[in-house]
């Protein structure tokens, strides 16, 4: 049996409706979202954003979806439950929201539009409504936050591909180690992990939908490893280097990343010791993961536990960040958010060390928050001598 990564018109539905009550909670009557990630949420229409607006755009009682004429054909074949606004081009000589003001009419309410809605879009569409109030609003982003079960599905999936992805990479510098082959460079080995997943979907899943991003991450080794967020080189990973696999992927749409350090032969004292100091930090900041916590507080637990041991200054980022249609979204499992976490919600945990001259000590998991606990959907293994390869 195949894997099928749509989700059916019914879920769309109930998206919508769910939106539409927040809505008319809020006092809005029209709201348009532009971003890639919202228009996939709402309609499960993939696109590659570029300057041609794309908006879905819901009333009352109605879904729009504004599309250029290129995308017509597409929009179709993706999603049908929408009743299509066309326009020609961009800047156009009939402009987008022109063609938009004209099929909704004389608007005088309220329109809504998310917070990410750059000041020139918001514009233009206060132009073509001029009697109508332009109000930010978080409604789509907040109900973003805690999954649906189908979403939940999509999740599992994508953790287990990427858990997939680090045994890949993992299994391919061990061959290489273990015979005396030339080890293949870092953008080789991306290469090869990217081909896994796509491959994986290909042979397993049915209706893949294709988005930017969908398997990916970064490869790196060496005193590099040591950037937080180094891109793949021509280097070749040596024997004495740690090495960082940081691999997700996105199935129907859902994000989950598996990340993995890994050590090339045997460890020396300093790379044992930032490497389970790592270790024990990330299982702290899932923990960390409970309903009824903040994220804050979650951040602050695995934080604490580096400055608890003077390695604080090796760490230059939070605990994690919330995932859904995109990798990074919120909530974000920081001391800046006092989101409380609640069953349903998905996100990373990964805080690291990251210690010049030596190399970077990085583990992460995509976790989902249940009403038992934290649940880690990656399961790659991680104690140390499970990470030592050749």
């Amino acid at each position: 049996m195949t894997f099928n990564q749509r989700l059916s018109a019914e879920f769309y539905a109930r998206v919508q409706r769910d939106i539409r009550a927040k809505m008319s909670q809020q006092g809005i009557d029209v709201l348009i979202l532009d971003s890639n990630d919202d228009v996939v949420y709402t309609t499960g229409f993939s696109h590659y954003s570029n300057e041609r607006p794309i908006a879905v755009v819901l009333t009352a009682t109605t879904t729009y979806l504004l599309i250029p004429e290129l995308e017509r054909h597409h929009a179709s074949a993706q999603y049908d439950d929408a009743e299509l606004v066309v326009y020609f081009e961009f800047p156009g000589r009939d402009p987008a929201f022109a063609v938009l003001a004209r099929t909704l009419g004389n608007l005088k309410g309220t329109i809504g539009h998310s917070f990410g809605m750059s000041n020139g879009r918001v514009a233009q569409i206060q132009r073509a409504f001029p009697n109508a109030r332009m109000a930010a609003t978080s409604l789509v982003s907040v109900q973003r936050y805690i999954k649906y079960p189908e979403e939940l599905v999509l999740h599992r999936e994508a953790a287990r591909i990427s858990d997939s992805m680090v045994n890949a990479g993992a299994e391919l510098i061990s061959e290489a180690l273990r015979t005396g082959k030339t080890m293949p460079t870092e953008i080789e080995i991306e290469n090869y992990i990217i081909s896994h997943a796509l491959e994986t979907m290909q042979n397993e899943h049915e209706d893949i939908m294709y988005v930017a991003g969908i398997a990916g991450g970064l490869v790196y080794s060496g005193l590099r490893s040591a950037f937080p967020h180094g891109m793949p080189t021509a280097h070749r990973p040596q024997r004495g280097e740690s090495m960082i696999l940081s691999l997700g992927c996105r199935v129907g749409g859902r994000a989950a990343e598996s990340e993995r350090t890994f050590i090339l032969g045997e460890p020396n004292a300093e790379q044992e010791k930032f490497y389970n100091l790592s270790q024990e930090a990330q299982a702290i900041g899932t923990a960390g993961l409970q309903p009824g916590a903040t994220c804050s507080s979650a951040d602050d637990r695995a934080l604490n536990f580096y400055r608890d041991h003077g390695v604080f200054q090796f760490c230059p980022h939070r605990v994690g960040h919330g995932m859904g249609v995109m990798f990074h979204e919120p909530p974000w499992v920081e001391g800046g958010d006092e989101t409380v976490l609640l069953p349903g919600m998905v996100c990373s945990s990964e805080p690291a060390l990251y210690v010049p001259g030596l190399g970077g000590f990085r583990l992460a998991d995509t976790v989902l928050v249940t009403a038992s606990g934290p649940e880690s959907l990656t399961n790659y293994p991680r104690k140390l001598d499970e990470v030592i390869l050749g």
